[in-house]
């Protein structure tokens, strides 16, 4: 049974002048939109200026960046964790769902085809049993004539590049932590190895204070202490080798393993890895390569797209339907005879007020997309400030560092040729030692924090990726 239609559009005056009121409601929504432009975000030129020569940012940084360690091991262990790890394979189907999403999309300008069959049966007292057939079929268009899902698509295309963007970025946090944490794997090895010589010549001196002890030379106090000495550098000892551990777990998990399923081989970092040359005169242009800056601004993209759909909403919508069927009381009859009607509409939304309140609840959220896009631009401008600043001052620390050594090398040669003479303690031989121990293991923190800041610089910079200009994408 056709159900009743109020705006059922027919031939003659009526047709002619619900199309006009239509125009006239049309012409009242304002469906108005201002061509997409990047929001207005702070900015600088360049960033802080180093002695180096400036150069383009087509020059700055190369895609495979992390080839400039000059690490073989390092190299397999990246090219093992962009297979295997689970966030970056997250991260890749998120990007598979967001194009399923723009097809989801799209079907809103498909027409749909509903067809069934059906048969009753019916017996009553005194009555003869009776049968009927029916079969039918029904065409629902909604006539996209304003482009208000064509809006949506082109909001979901831009979701879409914002998803390989967060991939990108994914892919770039992903590289960086597994340098890092390679780099400190490394530290740590050297400084177990530094820890356990210290170990070994502090034990070499207790059994020398053992013998001048039991043979009066020196007084229990002396003895008592450098077995203290003993315990700390055991406990520091452990807790390198407890930290070693850790971040070996931690890279399992980078690398897509259960952790403790692999072991980086002991090495030494400050022989294994080297440091790469940082241009200088960097150009603030390289933002644009950030993966979550890009992503950012194709989500305002999207929110602007949204904006747009949910003011066209306000328009009329016209549909088609059409329908088709046969009934029959027999069912070799039910193909013999069909009947078809065309039902064409419009809806005019008069009074909805959601379709208002989503135009303003659209346009709310493409605000808040506009200030996390400037969010994002700010905390980037910051962390490639902050890695300079950190890159450079360590730099210059590693230098101060490498005098300190030098002095204090000087010094141990002294202090042992006086104690041969006996005019120094072991004491005076053991503090010196302790000295130089602590400047070496600061030396080699100073040069894992040179590679992680370099690291981080890269990651900050955008890591190589091509610079991205957002731009609509329907796909």
């Amino acid at each position: 049974m056709k159900r009743p239609n109020p705006f059922h559009l027919k031939a003659g005056g009526a047709g002619i002048a619900l199309a006009a009121w239509a125009g006239l409601l049309s012409g009242c929504a304002d469906v108005s939109m201002p061509a997409y432009q990047r929001p207005e975000a702070p900015m600088k030129s360049s960033f802080t200026e180093r002695p180096d020569t400036k150069i383009s940012a087509a020059e700055t940084i190369r895609p495979d960046w992390w080839h400039e360690f000059r690490d073989p091991q390092l190299d397999a262990l990246i090219a093992r964790a962009i297979q295997q790890n689970i966030d970056l394979r997250i991260l890749a189907g998120r990007i598979r769902v967001a194009s399923a999403q723009i097809g989801e999309v799209r079907a809103g300008m498909l027409p749909s085809l509903d067809a069934g069959a059906g048969a009753s049966f019916e017996k009553s007292t005194g009555q003869k049993f009776a049968k009927q057939f029916n079969l039918g079929t029904q065409v629902n268009w909604d006539l996209d004539i304003w482009g208000k899902v064509e809006k949506g698509v082109q909001a979901q295309s831009a979701e879409y590049r914002a998803s390989e963007a967060d991939w990108r970025a994914g892919y770039l946090n992903l590289v960086a932590g597994v340098a890092t944490t390679y780099f400190q794997i490394l530290q740590l090895d050297q400084q177990i190895e530094q820890q356990q010589l210290a170990l070994s010549k502090n034990r070499e001196i207790l059994s020398t204070y053992d013998a001048m002890h039991r043979n009066g030379l020196l007084p229990n106090t002396r003895v008592l202490q450098q077995r203290a000495e003993i315990n700390r550098l055991t406990n520091d000892l452990l807790e390198l080798g407890r930290n070693r551990e850790i971040a070996g777990n931690a890279l399992c998990t980078l690398l897509g393993v259960p952790a403790g399923d692999f072991k980086v081989p002991p090495a030494r970092l400050e022989e294994r890895v080297q440091v790469p040359p940082v241009p200088g005169g960097l150009p603030a242009e390289l933002l644009k390569r950030r993966p979550d800056v890009v992503a950012a601004e194709y989500r305002v993209l999207s929110a602007y797209n949204l904006v747009g759909q949910a003011k066209l909403a306000q328009l009329p919508s016209i549909s088609l339907t059409g329908r088709g069927g046969s009934s029959s009381f027999a069912l070799t009859d039910l193909l013999k005879s069909f009947t078809f009607g065309l039902l064409p509409s419009i809806n005019i939304p008069i009074l909805d007020p959601s379709i208002k309140a989503r135009v303003k609840t659209s346009e709310a959220e493409s605000g808040v997309a506009e200030e996390q896009y400037r969010r994002t631009v700010i905390a980037a401008l910051e962390e490639v400030e902050n890695s300079l600043v950190n890159l450079d001052a360590h730099k210059k620390q590693r230098v101060e560092l490498q005098q300190q050594i030098g002095n204090l090398d000087q010094v141990a040669r002294q202090v042992n040729a006086q104690l041969k003479e006996g005019v120094v303690s072991q004491l005076e031989v053991l503090e010196n030692q302790r000295s130089l121990l602590g400047a070496q293991l600061a030396l080699l923190a100073n040069h894992q924090q040179i590679l992680s800041d370099t690291v981080t610089l890269y990651k900050a910079l955008g890591g190589g990726w091509s610079a991205v200009e957002v731009a609509q994408d329907a796909r």
